[in-house]
């Protein structure tokens, strides 16, 4: 289930949505080293600063999911991207995987508004992670025969082992992680316990 032996065409063909949201990544990334590219307006423009987004620009609600701070950020989040999103856009399928991914993470991004001070900027896309493992979470407690006992133990693992270093490692959004487990887990539940949602 985690495992990928696809080979990259089949993959893109297989998952779109991993593969557009994983491209916008790497795309937003080499725009941010180009030396002809004014760096900097990448992110004055797009991430998430409390600030700005009190004066009216709520795009920076959205645009921060798809912006990183460095290689090794965006490697990470894309990385865990192609890990676990390929097997929930083929369960919930393209639609439903889109309304979990960007509605986690505008969720987080919300939380930050709300619960950070105005000085406080942000950009990665670890709040629409952490909304996969909430779904993940919501198939063990609601349909648990989709996931195998393996895969189960995976999951749980990752999931604790990822909320506990929200909380040791430096520079990391708390906050964000937190209410993207919880909005995955709540859009989780709403998709599995609704009579038409076709698992």
């Amino acid at each position: 289930m985690f495992t990928r032996t696809e080979s990259f065409r089949e993959f893109i063909r297989y998952y779109p949505i991993v593969s557009i949201i994983v491209g916008v990544h790497v795309f937003l990334y080499f725009l941010t080293i180009l030396p002809i590219f004014p760096n900097r307006l990448l992110f004055e423009k797009l991430a998430g600063v409390n600030l700005y987004i009190a004066a009216g620009e709520y795009w920076r609600l959205v645009t921060p999911i798809v912006l990183h701070s460095g290689f090794s950020h965006m490697l990470f989040n894309s990385f865990s991207l192609v890990l676990f999103g390929p097997a929930l856009e083929r369960i919930i399928g393209k639609k439903k995987f889109m309304i979990l991914y960007f509605s986690s993470g505008i969720a987080a991004n919300i939380a930050t508004f709300l619960i950070k001070p105005l000085t406080f900027i942000h950009v990665g896309s670890s709040g629409a992670i952490f909304g996969l493992f909430g779904f993940y979470i919501a198939i063990i407690l609601f349909k648990k025969h989709l996931l195998s006992k393996q895969n189960t133990q995976i999951i749980l693992t990752i999931s604790a082992i990822s909320l506990i270093m929200t909380f040791v490692q430096d520079n990391i959004n708390v906050t964000a992680h937190i209410f993207g487990l919880i909005t995955g887990i709540v859009i989780g539940a709403v998709f599995l316990t609704t009579e038409k949602a076709g698992f």
